[in-house]
């Protein structure tokens, strides 16, 4: 019985380090495809934020980094042109004049907005963006560009938040990026089945 009780120990505290040490990575793995801004065509500032990723996007338009934003994650039911929604007026707020700016009212989805941002870049002869997100989003989002720009000429970077809640060593001490690392966890292998 001893014979067998020392390599099942280190078995098991092998099992153990390893999974610790996934657990405690899936911060730098969600995260690590974060780019120091360059120019582009258009900035695309994803939905689903507070302002953070908003603020992001004026900021890169302000210092010149492109000359066009698209905003996604407006829900088109109720959305109207004439009576800007809460996301478009604070960009605007911001220094963004209502001119640069594009609105994607019918992407649900992070797929969606790749499509829909894929098409409307089409249509206006833009070959390169800078997409806005939040640091755990970024996996994700890479993944799905990939591939709805596959096959064009069309090339991105993905410039992050900077949200006081993120530390990509430490994030499960924090509740709120805790439950979005979990969120986008179970997210990317829903999109690996699904998408990919």
């Amino acid at each position: 019985m001893r014979l067998f009780l020392k390599p099942a120990l280190i078995f098991i505290c092998s099992i153990s380090a390893l999974a610790a040490f996934i657990f405690l990575s899936l911060g730098m793995l969600l995260s690590q495809y974060g780019s120091a801004p360059e120019k582009a065509d258009v900035i695309i500032v994803l939905g689903g934020d507070n302002g953070l990723r908003v603020l992001k996007g004026a900021e890169l338009y302000k210092s010149g980094y492109a000359a066009h934003i698209i905003l996604t994650g407006i829900d088109e039911r109720f959305y109207h042109p004439n009576h800007p929604n809460w996301r478009e007026r604070r960009i605007m707020e911001f220094g963004v004049p209502k001119k640069a700016i594009q609105i994607d009212a019918k992407s649900k989805t992070t797929w969606e907005e790749a499509l829909n941002t894929s098409s409307i870049m089409g249509k206006q002869g833009w070959n390169s963006a800078i997409i806005v997100s939040d640091p755990p989003h970024l996996l994700r989002i890479h993944q799905t560009w990939s591939r709805a720009f596959k096959g064009s000429s069309k090339k991105f970077i993905i410039v992050p938040t900077n949200p006081a809640w993120w530390d990509c060593v430490f994030w499960w001490k924090n509740s709120k990026s805790y439950q979005f690392v979990i969120s986008e966890i179970k997210k990317n292998l829903f999109y690996a089945a699904v998408h990919y």
